[in-house]
């Protein structure tokens, strides 16, 4: 079974995508097959992972998007997957095994005009469909918006780990806190939907420090959501495992260099090609992570 992970963090900013797509990347790398499912309405991963130039292709034809799986819902998950999803501009495939489910700004339609059957909830659909494609990969990765609303529910659904992107201020402190506790009610009001094949409910499985400033001293907010973590795992409302990992992402210039180039980072000119295991740059940050997630597997 694949592993299904959503990343997310009620606090918006901290630079979740970056790091969803790096990691992506990194365990594709790895020689993992990797999906990624693209859930957060302003489509960054997809523009990113796309390029501009496929992904108005799509929004311009209203399908092919995870939207049109549930309107005008003619098409299904599988249908929809872009393989090998990064290319060059030749076209030629240069990250074997990372696949994209897309998404577009019409995703914010399933929030409020979408009218779907109440037996079988959106966040349902989508994880019936995945099921059907799930033996295809080793982890499926889920793009979450700063919120539990509709499309986020999706992935949530679906998931049984969540990773935790934050950043050494308060605020993540208290997204985080936020975070629990919606969560919380989301697997309360999802209960009576789920089958033991869906494995355990997502639960908090870890919480990243994703774009750190050289000199910046993260040890006090390090504190502040160890100690809460602790409090949500005797609480029962994180994995008994749930640690804040070991590695930590560097701020750097690259990684917004690769956006705008469409790639990940690890791709990208003389920062991957001076990244040997033992360099010290933000590409072996992103490995050192993949590494730690693969350890970390779900209890």
């Amino acid at each position: 079974m694949a592993r299904k992970i959503s990343f997310i963090n009620y606090k918006g900013g901290v630079g979740k995508t970056s790091l969803i797509v790096n990691i992506a990347a990194a365990l594709a790398k790895l020689g993992k097959r990797v999906l990624l499912c693209d859930f957060d309405t302003q489509s960054n991963a997809s523009i990113w992972l796309l390029r501009l130039d496929r992904w108005n292709k799509i929004n311009a034809a209203g399908e092919g998007s995870v939207y049109s799986i549930f309107d005008p819902g003619r098409v299904k998950v599988r249908d929809i997957v872009v393989t090998d999803v990064v290319e060059g501009k030749a076209g030629e495939k240069l990250l074997p095994g990372l696949d994209l489910v897309p998404t577009t700004f019409n995703l914010v339609d399933l929030e409020n005009e979408f009218n779907g059957d109440p037996k079988r909830p959106h966040y349902l659909v989508f994880a019936e469909q995945l099921a059907a494609i799930e033996a295809n990969y080793d982890f499926i990765l889920f793009d979450c918006p700063p919120n539990i609303l509709r499309a986020s529910q999706c992935g949530i659904f679906s998931s049984n780990e969540i990773y935790v992107p934050v950043n050494p201020d308060a605020l993540s402190l208290i997204g985080f806190t936020l975070l629990v506790e919606k969560l919380y009610k989301f697997h309360q009001l999802s209960a009576s939907f789920r089958t033991s094949a869906m494995g355990v409910p997502a639960q908090v499985q870890g919480l990243i420090f994703n774009s750190i400033k050289a000199g910046v001293d993260i040890e006090v907010p390090k504190m502040r959501l160890q100690l809460r973590l602790n409090q949500f795992r005797t609480a029962k409302r994180a994995a008994p495992s749930a640690k804040i990992l070991a590695t930590q992402i560097r701020d750097a210039m690259v990684v917004r260099r690769a956006v705008a180039l469409g790639l990940p980072v690890a791709l990208v000119g003389s920062e991957a090609t001076d990244a040997g295991p033992g360099g010290d740059n933000v590409i072996n940050d992103y490995r050192r992570l993949a590494a730690e997630i693969i350890e970390q597997a779900a209890t």
